[in-house]
């Protein structure tokens, strides 16, 4: 019976899983408007950054739409399809478990935050306007 019924989540993904993505690029705000010199600030601040994610996880969908809003060139690195970046979220992190933003400090130190809404208001308080 469990397989039967991972099956058909599996199956329920997969079908979903377009409807999901082409919902996201239907309804992705427009980013703000910065100068050229302001939004050169913020695409090296941006280079820090990483965000471990799945490419139909709907709480990952949250998170890009949010970094759109914002106008952040953050790089995306899937966790799903990409065992290398599984392994760097497994030991970076503790946990594979996605959206999970990567914060690279100027000091060294790494901080790993998952959740959706705390990435996103972290995001807003560090790049909002």
């Amino acid at each position: 019976m469990r397989i039967i019924v991972r099956y058909f989540f599996r199956g329920l993904r997969v079908l979903l899983a377009p409807v999901m993505l082409v919902s996201e690029k239907l309804s992705t705000p427009r980013s703000v408007e910065r100068s050229a010199e302001e939004q050169a600030e913020v695409d090296a601040a941006c280079e820090a950054l990483a965000l471990y994610q799945f490419r139909s996880c709907p709480f990952c969908i949250k998170v890009r739409k949010e970094m759109a809003r914002l106008g952040l060139k953050i790089e995306l690195r899937d966790a799903q399809l990409d065992p290398d970046h599984k392994q760097s979220l497994l030991e970076g992190g503790g946990k594979v478990k996605v959206p999970c933003l990567r914060i690279a400090h100027e000091d060294g130190r790494e901080e790993w935050l998952y959740e959706s809404d705390e990435i996103n208001r972290w995001l807003h308080q560090r790049f909002g306007a």
